[in-house]
Order: structure tokens, then sequence, then C-alpha cells
């Protein structure tokens, strides 16, 4: 008699999973093929050519470039900032007992369960309110308000993994806080703080909505890649940075998963 993880699912449900994965992913695969087309003016299906071309395009416009370099500093400090402070709210909620602990885990994962535009309209409303100009800053500080709250979910859920015995030990042996830190706690948490800054990168690269109410006149890519559809002055373009999009965080998202897939086990228990 087979088990229930060996039996075959039915028909029909495969046929579902198989309809539901063709609709969340076709229209990716038409976004790659329209980056080979030889129409500059329209989406012709099928595409009448296809051509190498609009690459050497892309690499040649300044305006990409610009824009995706603000992309990359953006996500790269708003993920620091994130590392930083995401796990040092992790290890206050998930390592000590203290009044409003509850509360303050759920002001700090507000941010990403609030719908965007309400979190970029309260943030241009601060920034107005103190006077702060629009900058490359205002952008980061936006980002940085969702990426905390992946990388906090990412450690405080291995926190609570890595057995307090550890910990004991490494105290009792004479280890201070930081030694026990850097020897015991961050081996036992490294991989969920890659994967959340990993997460936290893929985030904050693709954000449009914050981005929109918080940089002002600048323009990081996705905003780039919006006013081209709106205004295209050549449409392939905007498909060949698309896939570069897709790449940049898919590989990201793919990595944090490997390095968390594993992580249900906790560090230390039953030694």
């Amino acid at each position: 008699m087979r088990s229930d993880r060996t039996a075959s699912s039915p028909l029909g449900l495969k046929i579902a999973a198989g309809a539901g994965l063709a609709f969340l992913h076709l229209p990716i695969l038409l976004i790659f093929l329209y980056a080979f087309t030889t129409e500059e003016k329209s989406y012709q299906f099928p595409p009448p050519g296809l051509t190498l071309k609009w690459f050497a395009v892309t690499w040649n416009r300044p305006d990409v470039w610009e824009a995706l370099t603000l992309s990359v500093k953006v996500a790269s400090i708003a993920t620091a900032i994130a590392l930083v402070l995401g796990t040092l709210c992790a290890a206050a909620v998930s390592q000590t007992k203290f009044f409003g602990r509850e509360t303050i885990s759920l002001i700090v994962i507000l941010p990403i369960a609030l719908p965007g535009i309400i979190t970029g309209i309260a943030l241009r409303s601060a920034f107005s309110f103190a006077d702060i100009p629009f900058s490359f800053w205002t952008i980061i500080l936006g980002h940085a308000t969702f990426c905390v709250v992946v990388v906090y979910n990412n450690a405080v859920a291995r926190f609570r993994r890595v057995s307090g015995s550890l910990i004991e030990a490494s105290m009792d042996l004479g280890a201070d806080g930081f030694q026990t830190f850097r020897y015991i706690v961050l081996p036992n948490i490294g991989t969920a703080l890659l994967a959340g800054g990993m997460l936290a990168f893929a985030l904050s690269f693709d954000e449009v909505i914050v981005t929109t109410f918080t940089a002002g006149q600048q323009s990081t890519l996705p905003i780039w890649m919006l006013e081209e559809l709106v205004r295209p002055r050549q449409r392939p373009v905007t498909n060949v940075v698309a896939m570069v999009v897709v790449l940049v965080t898919f590989l990201p998202i793919l990595a944090a998963y490997y390095l968390t897939r594993d992580g249900d086990q906790v560090a230390g228990g039953g030694k």
C-alpha cells in the first residue's frame, strides 16, 4: 500500500497546477521574446523578426545606466541598514522578554503589511512636514522601511531555533558578548541573514510605489521603465531592461530559498 507522500496526484490537479504556472510565467516569457523583436513601435505576435541589436542599443543608452546605478546604490545601502536594524530587532524580540514585545514586533512588520501607497503617502507627508528635500537618501529611507521587515522575519525565525544552551555554555566558558555573537550566534544565523539581505535587495531593486513618493526628480530603474512604457522611444529597450530586472531579482530569491530551506533544525538542540 502506497503512502500519501508517494501517491500520484489526480490528473485534474496536475492540469490545474500547470495552467496556474503557465498563467504566471507566460507573460515573463513574452517579455523575453519582445526583447529580440525587430519591430520598434508595437507588439506584434508573432514578432516579424528577431534581432540582437536592442542589447547594443540598451548598452549605449546613458539614461539606462544612470537609472541602473541609482537602483543598485539604493538597494545596497537600504539592505545594509536593514541587516543592522533587522538583526538587532530580531535579537531583542526573540532573546529577551519585556512589556510590549508583541506590540513592537507588530510595529516592525507593519510597513510590509500595509499597502505600498499608504507607506509612500506617509513617508512623503513626514518628509514634507520635516522640510526634508527629496533626494537619494529619502529613497533609501523609504526602501529601508520594508527591507528591515524582510531581514527581521528571517532573523527572528532563526534566532528562535538557536538553543539557549549554546549561548549559556559560551558565557560559562568565559566568552564575552561579542565573542559569543561572533563564534556562536552568527554562524547559526548567518545563512538567514544572507537570505534576508538577498530578498531585501531584490525587493528594493524593483520597488515602484514607495519610490514614486520619495524620489523627487530622480528615476530608479523601475521608475525609468514605467516612464518608458508611458512615453516609449524604443519599446524593445524596455523589454531588454526588464530581462535584467527579472534576472537580478530572481537569482537572489533563488539563492535565499536554498540557503533557508534546511533552517528548521534547532542548533544545539538535544546536546
